[in-house]
C-alpha cells in the first residue's frame, strides 16, 4: 500500500463489520421477539443460536436455552466475541487505533454508545424491553454510519470501510434468509394466510426491507418474491447483489482512484461473485436449494474477505 498503512487499513475494515453486525443483531432478535414462533406457539430462540452456528458456544457457557439466557449471550455477554456489547466494544478498539484518521464526531459517538452498552445489567434485558433496547442500538448504528458518511475523508480509509461494511452487510443478509427461510415455509402454516404473510413480512422487517419490498410487489407477498428481492434487487442496499456491488466499486476505487497495485484475487473473486449473482434467477435457485445456494454464497464472502486482508493489510 501507498499512503495508508496495512493495519490501519485493517483497522477501518473491521470497525465498519463491528457496526453492521451489531445493527443486523439488534434487528434479528427484536424481530425474533415480535414474531417467530415454534410448534407450540412459543417464541423460538434456537433459530438466532442456528443463524450464527452459536450453539457449541453457547452450550459451554449456559445450561439452557431460555429467552433471558439468549438474550444475555447476543447483548450484554463479553464472553461472546459476536455480543451487541463486544461488537461495540471492538469497534471502539478499532476506531482507537485509527483515532488520527476519523472524525472527532466519530470517535465521540462510538465512545457515547460503549459506555451506554457497558451500564446495562443483563437482568435489564428482558423479552419485554427487547423491543425498546433493539431501538436505541439500531438507531445507534444508524447515527454512527450516518456521522462517517457526513465527515469521514474520501480517501483509501474510506473505501475499506465500505468494503468491510458492504461484505458484512451481504454475510449477514445471507444468514438471515437461510435460517428464515427454512423456518417460514409453510408448515402447519397455511401458503398465503394471514399468519404465513406476517412471517414473510417479519423477515422482510429484519432486513429493513419491508416498505421497499412493497414497492415493488404491492399485492402479494410470497417465499420466492421475498428471497428474489433480498438476494436480487440491485435497488435495495441490504440485498445480497447491491451489498456486493457497492463492496466491489469500493475495490475497483482502491486500484483505480488510489492507484494501489494489490488485490487482484481479491478483485477477479468479488467479480466472479457479482457476475453469478447477476445472472442468476430464484427459479434457478429453488431448484437448485436455496441453503445449498446461501451456503456458497457466505463461502465466496469468506474467500473475498480473507484475499482482502492478506492483499492489502498482511493478514493470514
Amino acid at each position: 500500500m501507498t499512503k495508508l498503512l496495512a493495519r490501519f487499513a485493517d483497522c477501518v475494515f473491521w470497525l465498519a463489520r463491528y457496526v453492521e453486525r451489531a445493527n443486523s443483531l439488534a434487528r434479528v432478535l427484536d424481530v425474533n421477539q415480535t414474531y417467530s414462533y415454534d410448534a407450540k406457539g412459543g417464541r423460538n430462540w434456537e433459530v438466532v443460536l442456528r443463524l450464527y452456528t452459536d450453539e457449541e458456544e453457547f452450550k459451554q457457557l449456559y445450561e439452557q436455552i431460555s429467552p433471558e439466557n439468549v438474550l444475555a449471550f447476543y447483548i450484554t455477554d463479553v464472553r461472546n466475541p459476536s455480543s451487541i456489547r463486544s461488537c461495540i466494544r471492538w469497534a471502539r478498539e478499532n476506531a482507537r487505533t485509527i483515532r488520527p484518521l476519523i472524525s472527532t464526531e466519530m470517535w465521540t459517538h462510538l465512545n457515547v454508545l460503549y459506555e451506554h452498552l457497558k451500564g446495562i445489567d443483563p437482568s435489564e434485558i428482558t423479552p419485554q424491553s427487547l423491543s425498546e433496547f433493539s431501538a436505541g442500538i439500531k438507531e445507534g448504528c444508524q447515527t454512527h454510519v450516518g456521522i462517517t458518511r457526513e465527515t469521514f475523508y474520501r480517501d483509501e480509509a474510506w473505501a475499506f470501510y465500505l468494503m468491510g461494511q458492504q461484505l458484512e452487510r451481504a454475510d449477514q443478509t445471507t444468514r438471515l434468509l437461510d435460517v428464515k427461510f427454512q423456518q417460514l415455509l409453510p408448515k402447519a402454516v397455511e401458503a398465503g394466510s394471514a399468519l404465513d404473510v406476517s412471517q414473510w413480512h417479519a423477515l422482510l422487517r429484519a432486513a429493513a426491507g419491508f416498505h421497499a419490498f412493497r414497492r415493488e410487489h404491492p399485492n402479494r407477498t410470497t417465499p420466492e418474491a421475498v428471497a428474489a428481492f433480498l438476494l436480487f434487487n440491485p435497488r435495495f442496499p441490504r440485498s445480497l447483489l447491491c451489498a456486493v456491488n457497492e463492496a466491489s466499486e469500493a475495490l475497483d476505487n482502491l486500484r483505480r482512484e488510489f492507484g494501489l497495485r494489490n488485490g487482484t484475487a481479491s478483485q477477479k473473486q468479488l467479480r466472479g461473485l457479482q457476475s453469478r449473482l447477476i445472472d442468476m434467477r430464484i427459479d434457478d435457485v429453488m431448484a437448485q436449494g436455496m441453503h445449498e445456494t446461501l451456503d456458497w454464497a457466505q463461502r465466496e464472502l469468506m474467500q473475498i474477505t480473507s484475499l482482502v486482508r492478506r492483499e492489502f493489510c498482511g493478514a493470514e
